[in-house]
């Protein structure tokens, strides 16, 4: 909780700026005030006071308690009570509301509000006014988070381990920061169509017709447009379906396909594909590369593992390492992130190399942030799938997050997921932009391969042996990707090729049966 602090009265001297003002005690120690303005706090009243259009300007962000003085405070929540009943706030008609009130009796009683009305400034300022209060308001929250932070460090749980308590105070700055925003609001659509019209061309200028991140699978491309800035997607199925070996090749597809270029002015555009970055929650990072070799050099990754190779195996490893070197993909392998540890480091990269996807394996092995344990794993999942969408907003990138699904799946004869079968929370979902299930009936028919039942005659078997063993065929080295939801664009299926040797999806020719 912020630490209490008494600030000076107005009839006090006031510091006339947010620097604080040095004082000292009988002792010779330096103490200091908190930052405040109460000269700027009466000006910007007086203007609401005098002219309620005034109010207009700081409304959307500005809060009784984000002045010093509690008396002014409460005068401007009074004012914002008539003005959004439609009546007018002067001195006149607040004088009812404070008239014999004791919160006002220290500074003058309701005669201070014709004071006020003195000081005003004009409307033109009051906006200006509005943000200076507001950024000394920030700067005492500020402050008391600061001396929650060292209060905390000298007298922390012994189970509470530093790492945890930094987790927590970038968590509190992050809240700070956010509700720090005073911009925003309604823009022109003009602006909007601009902006859309400019996503429109970069779309048509590309190769792939993409206005987003390119999957490098041209169906998936097709269906989905790419994958947009600030959505989120949910890759989600059933263990050994292929989530982390998808979202390994658009991972590497998108940062194969990174191409920037430099305008006049010296700024670099990028213009196709993206900076990466990967969150391994369940794989180490050497595990995560040793799968993109193993699709890259087509080598099968257990071979790779174990050692098993030719000269001419490992000559062809060598080359694929150099090609794949020098592509922008960066891999965090901390185990059990929080969303405010996930968000501190990807605001790192971003701001160091340009990122321009996130890729998380996966949402279920994801810690909930430090303080909002033992609420429920689904109230957990919530905030979590919460985070990540805020966090595609914030950096303006599409996050690629991979989710498990409930067992449900297995207890059903079609075994295709649907929506509810979403694992631990419905708000994965309603959160997400896009939700995608892979899918491999492959998986499924080589587990149930006809048994010969005791009063089966043998033509009978065979018969049913049969059907199996061409339905198995057919299923062979196909995944469906089933859209379920897609806010951008239509729902439907999207076949892909899958090598499981080789942990690698590409694009199914289904006229010849081939890829390419």
């Amino acid at each position: 909780m912020p630490t209490t602090l008494t600030p000076p009265r107005p009839m006090d001297t006031a510091p006339t700026n947010s620097q604080p003002t040095p004082a000292f005690g009988t002792g010779g120690a330096a103490f200091r005030t908190p930052p405040h303005n109460v000269e700027a706090e009466k000006a910007l009243l007086g203007a609401v006071l005098v002219n309620n259009r005034a109010y207009e300007k700081i409304s959307e962000y500005l809060r009784p308690e984000h002045f010093i003085l509690g008396e002014h405070g409460r005068i401007f929540d009074a004012c914002g009570k008539l003005i959004e009943r439609g009546q007018i706030a002067d001195p006149v008609t607040l004088k009812n509301f404070f008239e014999g009130a004791e919160g006002l009796a220290d500074i003058g009683g309701p005669a201070y509000l014709m004071d006020l009305a003195k000081a005003a400034t004009t409307v033109i300022n009051a906006g200006e006014y509005g943000h200076l209060v507001y950024d000394l308001h920030l700067k005492r929250q500020l402050i008391a988070i600061g001396e929650d932070m060292v209060n905390e460090a000298f007298g922390a749980e012994v189970a509470e381990t530093a790492n945890e308590q930094i987790e927590v105070a970038e968590q509190r700055l992050y809240d700070l920061a956010a509700t720090g925003e005073v911009e925003g609001g309604f823009q022109p659509f003009q602006t909007s169509l601009t902006n859309a019209i400019q996503a429109a061309e970069a779309a048509h200028k590309r190769q792939g017709q993409l206005s987003g991140v390119t999957t490098g699978l041209r169906d998936l491309d097709a269906r989905l447009g790419g994958l947009h800035k600030s959505d989120l997607l949910i890759l989600a199925g059933r263990p050994s379906m292929g989530k982390t070996a998808l979202a390994t090749n658009i991972a590497f597809n998108a940062a194969k396909a990174y191409r920037e270029e430099r305008a006049e002015d010296g700024t670099v555009k990028v213009v196709d594909g993206a900076v990466v970055g990967i969150f391994s929650l369940e794989m180490s990072a050497e595990q995560l590369a040793n799968r993109i070799l193993a699709e890259q050099a087509r080598i099968s990754s257990d071979r790779i593992r174990k050692g098993e190779l030719s000269n001419e195996e490992f000559s062809r490893l060598v080359t694929a390492s150099q090609e794949i070197n020098r592509l922008p993909i960066y891999i965090d392998d901390t185990p059990a992130l929080t969303v405010s540890a996930l968000r501190t480091r990807a605001r790192r990269l971003k701001r160091q190399h340009g990122l321009g996807l996130i890729v998380i394996d996966y949402v279920q092995l994801m810690s909930p942030n430090p303080g909002a344990k033992d609420r429920g794993r689904v109230q957990e999942v919530s905030e979590i799938t919460r985070g990540l969408k805020t966090l595609g907003k914030e950096l303006d990138v599409p996050v690629l997050a991979l989710s498990q699904l409930s067992r449900a799946v297995e207890q059903r004869e079609d075994k295709r997921p649907q929506l509810s079968d979403l694992r631990e929370s419905g708000s994965i979902e309603q959160d997400s932009d896009v939700v995608a299930f892979i899918f491999r009936e492959q998986y499924y028919l080589e587990r149930a391969e006809p048994q010969h039942r005791p009063e089966e005659n043998m033509d009978k078997y065979t018969e049913r042996f049969e059907r199996w063993r061409q339905r198995c065929e057919e299923a062979h080295n196909k995944a469906d990707v089933i859209i379920a939801k897609q806010r951008h664009g239509p729902v439907g299926m999207v076949k892909l090729f899958f090598e499981g040797e080789f942990t690698r999806f590409g694009n199914l020719d289904t006229q010849h049966d081939e890829t390419f």
